[in-house]
């Protein structure tokens, strides 16, 4: 009998342990972004290959890995062979999503147009709408963008992702999805929004690299391009279960940070990171640096670290590890 009891006592701990571990992964969970990965495309396929392989090896920590443009840096064939190399590593593993970035569309990744036929053709529809997060697209056979959902932190999330310069149609598609979805927390990720001075991307700022300055930067009407501040005005601001803009996109020092306030009072967390070759400091077109954003909706945390898993170092000054606090959820 007294063994007996010891034996209760024993699993009802354990069960207690089992308990307060669950409970405290369900409030706990990181996102992934990789920015701008064009460089290793070009150069560093090994690179692009470290980061994604680290990433399905922490898939336990991952709720979701974002891309975020610039996958490639001219659109060909053999850099693409090296994007899927790398991307499709996560297969299986740790759910992803990706948006075109200005290198990733046109000939040659010059954006006179919005060919996409590549991308699509490296990142076809017909494979990632059968994966489990997946919600749907603009338009039906072509990934330029996307929705997808996932659960984490005792919470629902939607992500849109969307193209280079966002369209007026698209924004509308987007904020059809999101009103579809008013309990869902929204992360918006997209290629060119935010700038490296913490403001975002204007026309009115003259600040380079806008959207408007490519060449499907002359389109009109439906098809105009949108640059960070219309976005903001246009779809942001507007919705509050918009929680999170990520893009990159920017050279100069490839950092950006700006905390704004919805039309509902609602607080709007907006980052920009780049270490794509061109960037200053950058060593081997960003020597495999990704952003770990971990979301602790117990805590009311969100906490940013910058990583990279090729040579093993964090980035600590304060633009690339930084936490906010009283995140209202």
């Amino acid at each position: 009998m007294k063994y007996l009891k010891r034996l209760i006592q024993l699993l009802f701990c354990a069960l207690l342990v089992i308990v307060i571990s669950s409970g405290k992964s369900k409030t706990s969970f990181k996102l992934v972004l990789l920015p701008d990965t064009q460089t290793y495309c070009s150069n560093f396929p090994e690179i692009f290959n470290a980061q994604t392989s680290w990433c399905a090896q922490h898939s336990g920590e991952i709720a979701f890995v974002l891309q975020q443009g610039d996958i490639t840096d001219n659109n060909s064939d053999l850099q693409w062979q090296v994007a899927t190399g790398a991307l499709f590593l996560m297969d299986g593993k740790v759910p992803y999503a990706f948006a075109p970035g200005n290198h990733d569309i046109g000939e040659g990744g010059r954006t006179e147009t919005r060919n996409t036929d590549l991308y699509n053709h490296y990142l076809p529809y017909e494979k990632y709408s059968r994966t489990p997060n997946f919600g749907g697209a603009f338009q039906a056979g072509k990934m330029d963008n996307t929705w997808h959902t996932f659960k984490a932190g005792g919470m629902q999330w939607l992500i849109l992702a969307l193209e280079f310069g966002p369209r007026d149609t698209v924004l509308t598609w987007a904020a059809s999805i999101i009103e579809k979805h008013p309990t869902y927390k929204v992360i918006i990720n997209t290629h060119a929004y935010l700038f490296s001075d913490d403001t975002r991307m204007s026309k009115e700022r003259n600040q380079p690299w806008l959207p408007q300055a490519y060449g499907v930067g002359k389109d009109k009407g439906k098809d105009a391009v949108n640059n960070g501040e219309q976005i903001w005005d246009k779809l942001v601001k507007k919705y509050a279960n918009i929680l999170f803009v990520f893009s990159g996109h920017v050279l100069n020092d490839g950092t950006g940070a700006l905390v704004s306030e919805g039309i509902h009072g609602n607080k709007v967390y907006q980052m920009m990171a780049n270490y794509q070759g061109g960037v200053e400091g950058t060593v081997k077109g960003g020597n495999g640096f990704l952003r770990e954003i971990t979301i602790d909706t117990k805590d009311s945390t969100i906490s940013v670290k910058t990583y990279s898993p090729y040579i093993n170092e964090y980035k600590t000054d304060a633009s690339q590890q930084f936490t906010y606090k009283s995140v209202k959820f």
